[in-house]
């Protein structure tokens, strides 16, 4: 790629990446949540690997750290989860062990904001690992 798409990314990935943050963050009171700002996440890497190379990020034959990231992402979902079921006794999902606070504040939702969380990691490591899957295994599936 020329030295002009690469300022550009550089420029406007971080842009993007804290685009994705905003959904994350802000997914119970405006439209969003974890899976759209997990994939605009995705997109920002992808954008970065897109216009560097896949050089940039030295990938090999393996994608650990986003496959880590994925499994740990569902760790903390899972964990939360549990955690609500032993404070509350209820459902492993009914239980709101957080104060809910005041209606339309960002620290307004209780356990939803977390679920949030966990659920856009996890679906930007997935689509960053599908996406690395097919770059790195791209000469063995063309054969």
């Amino acid at each position: 790629m020329t030295i002009i798409v690469k300022k550009v990314t550089q420029i406007i990935c971080g842009v993007i990446f804290l685009y994705g943050i905003y959904i994350i963050i802000h997914g119970h009171l405006t439209p969003g949540g974890g899976f759209a700002g997990g994939a605009i996440i995705a997109g920002a890497f992808i954008l970065l690997i897109l216009s560097f190379g896949s050089e940039f990020l030295a990938l090999k034959k393996e994608e650990t750290g986003s496959s880590l990231l994925e499994s740990s992402a569902i760790l903390v979902f899972l964990v939360i989860a549990v955690l609500g079921m032993i404070v509350g006794g209820v459902g492993i999902f009914l239980v709101n062990f957080l104060p809910k606070g005041t209606v339309g504040k960002l620290i307004s939702a209780g356990v939803i904001p977390l679920y949030n969380i966990a659920v856009g990691m996890e679906v930007a490591a997935a689509l960053l690992t599908i996406f690395l899957a097919l770059l790195i295994y791209r000469d063995e599936v063309l054969k």
